[in-house]
């Protein structure tokens, strides 16, 4: 009775997880698909599992529309720059704040903490911002957000979970404080650094409100905000687009384009990057966030 009771337990659990897992991955499929079907084919509702009239005319078109290359490589750039910067410096803060011998150490840490939970709001920022000059520069994307109190605390108590042996017999070797955590404490972190990781570059890619407020210089401007225009603009982008393939072959000028179609495009390349990156870091996402969680 016992063999059968599990197996039943485990049939239903697997069952509702697959469920839930097709609830969750449908949308961004059915984005995709309608992004490489036939326009008239979705307005009928035929494309449900597998695309009609597959082209990837949709994508080629929105890539050429001026500006999609530049705000691709600004986005790239503050995504790697910026989640590069954010680990050198809160890694470096969250190791010192462990040390007791640091004059200071508890303010310094709870004065991190506390910017998590009151914060002076938008117009103080965007003052701040322009008294320092950030405003229309690619710094402005990267330097704002080099310290992460949240990374500093998952990284800080990460950091105390590791034995203090090594750290010590690092000391009697003659090593310093910031050569050990380069070379010792940085290593053994590598989860929570994955973790943080994760967290950081997704925040920086879906950015936009920075570039909105404070960027006028279109050579700065980020992908997400240059879609979200697009996307504001999706009936006369379709307008565009499809005047735009007037002198193509017989095959796509036949090709439809429509409002949803260019939306569901732009959206996917949106995504997509997010999409391909996340499932690489997954495993040192969940072990670093469990393991980073063990103490307070």
């Amino acid at each position: 009775m016992g063999k059968w009771s599990e197996i039943s337990f485990q049939t239903i659990n697997y069952t509702l997880f697959c469920l839930f897992a097709v609830i969750c991955i449908y949308p961004f499929y059915y984005l995709f698909l309608v992004s490489v079907s036939d326009a008239s084919a979705v307005s009928r509702g035929d494309v449900l599992l597998w695309p009609v009239g597959f082209h990837l005319t949709n994508f080629i078109n929105v890539f050429q529309l001026n500006g999609i290359f530049s705000a691709f490589m600004i986005s790239v750039g503050r995504t790697v720059i910026g989640t590069l910067l954010m680990l050198i410096f809160s890694c470096t803060l969250a190791y010192i704040v462990t040390k007791q011998e640091l004059p200071g150490r508890k303010w310094i840490y709870r004065a991190t903490v506390i910017t998590i939970f009151f914060q002076a709001g938008l117009i103080p920022w965007v003052v701040t911002m322009n008294f320092l000059h950030l405003d229309n520069t690619f710094w402005l994307y990267v330097l704002p957000g080099i310290i992460s109190p949240y990374a500093v605390i998952l990284i800080k108590t990460y950091m105390e979970s590791i034995s203090p042996s090594l750290e010590e017999s690092a000391l009697i070797d003659g090593a310093g404080y910031f050569r050990i955590l380069w070379s010792v404490m940085v290593p053994l972190s590598l989860p929570i650094i994955a973790a943080v990781s994760v967290f950081n570059a997704v925040t920086q890619w879906n950015s936009w409100q920075d570039n909105f407020f404070l960027v006028t210089d279109p050579q700065l401007k980020t992908l997400q905000l240059t879609l979200l225009e697009f996307l504001q603009q999706a009936e006369l982008l379709a307008r565009v687009i499809q005047s735009g393939n007037q002198d193509m072959n017989s095959i796509k000028n036949s090709m439809q384009f429509d409002p949803f179609a260019v939306k569901t495009t732009i959206t996917m390349i949106t995504v997509f990057p997010i999409m391909l990156f996340y499932p690489f870091m997954q495993k040192y996402f969940v072990k670093g966030i469990m393991l980073g969680a063990v103490k307070g």
